[in-house]
């Protein structure tokens, strides 16, 4: 069986790049059922796999990926056999077996339309590594069961991260942040992003009043990239009364880069100070969540589990009506972030018909 390279992209983040092997291929068991085994060739990160058949577009949407190819006995040594780098059973070849081996590339298809600098542009405190957003990403939508197309709500958005990251996706996206100040900070980068680049394009903020009282704002945008349209709406709110803010409305798929440190934008009531508890923020939220998504649907939650263990986050989803997926890769995506951090993934579905 023809064996495979997966080279791997370096990451500005030194502390992530150091996991991303294990990460990225915990990511490609789940989204592919690839099994891969993260090894270096010529001093770079690589995943080795064996296949019948590839699909380069498949694993260019892996959030690690870089680029692809197939390794192949050097005909000026006939005799020199491909080792099989995918097999956690056999050893690593020594480096120098691996001299007559030749690396062929393969294409390595553009993600979509929407380019790169969309996501890697805005630089602030507190943004997520976007490699870590589009793994989150594609491990819940890989679990997505609902009908229709794809909108992925982002119910503690920031600043956009995951909801520009879904725009590259293919997927429409929708939010919520308690801060007006970052919805408005995500307008305007959004407004002049799409201006610069000379896409057409409609961008609009505007208040939000509902029985005489102001809710805050709603952004709103709809831009065509080549012959695909993308939309993307944001509230300013409180994660917990997402629900309310979005009314009716279902989604295919809710995902959360929940706070990591001890204060995060939410409030009690009116007039109270800040949640200081990211467990109990969590507690109140995912409920809301769970009943936003569509039957089928899933949810995809990356948080600190030094505050909260990953058992008391799975009883939490399960006792929303939730299903979490467990085990094999699903327990593999623990990494550090700092000292203070330690970040985990739990992804659980709705089921697709509700009894």
């Amino acid at each position: 069986m023809p064996t495979y390279e997966l080279l791997l992209a370096p990451s500005a983040n030194r502390v992530y790049a150091d996991q991303t092997p294990r990460l990225a291929a915990a990511e490609a068991a789940v989204v592919g059922g690839w099994t891969m085994r993260p090894h270096r060739l010529a001093g770079l990160s690589c995943l080795g796999f064996e296949a019948a058949a590839v699909d380069p577009a498949a694993l260019s949407r892996l959030s690690a990926g870089l680029a692809l190819f197939e390794a192949v006995p050097d005909p000026a040594a006939p005799d020199q056999t491909v080792p099989d780098l995918s097999n956690p059973d056999q050893a690593l070849p020594d480096p120098a077996d691996l001299d007559q081996v030749l690396l062929r590339p393969l294409p390595w298809p553009a993600l979509g339309p929407v380019e790169e600098d969309l996501v890697t542009i805005p630089k602030y405190a507190g943004k997520t590594n976007e490699q870590f957003t589009q793994l989150l990403l594609n491990v819940t939508l890989s679990q997505v069961r609902a009908a229709g197309p794809v909108t992925v709500l982002d119910p503690m958005c920031g600043r956009g991260t995951t909801l520009t990251t879904a725009w590259r996706l293919g997927w429409d996206a929708a939010g919520v942040e308690v801060e007006s100040s970052a919805v408005e900070a995500l307008a305007a980068f959004l407004k002049t992003y799409l201006r610069r680049k000379r896409l057409k394009h409609r961008a609009e903020l505007n208040p939000v009043r509902r029985d005489g009282r102001n809710l805050g704002k709603r952004l709103e945008v709809e831009a065509q990239f080549g012959d695909q349209t993308r939309h993307l709406a944001v509230f300013s709110g409180d994660t917990r009364q997402s629900a309310v803010l979005w009314g009716k409305r279902r989604f295919q798929a809710v995902v959360v880069d929940a706070p990591y440190g001890v204060v995060h934008g939410s409030r009690s009531g009116p007039g109270s100070g800040r949640q200081r508890s990211a467990g109990q923020l969590l507690a109140e939220a995912v409920p809301v969540w769970s009943r936003q998504l569509a039957p089928g649907g899933a949810l995809g939650l990356s948080w600190n589990s030094l505050g909260l263990p990953r058992a008391d986050l799975i009883e939490l989803v399960q006792q929303a009506g939730l299903t979490a997926c467990q085990g094999g890769p699903w327990e593999l995506f623990g990494h550090r972030v700092d000292s203070s951090i330690y970040r985990d993934i739990v992804v659980a579905t709705k089921p697709l018909e509700l009894t």
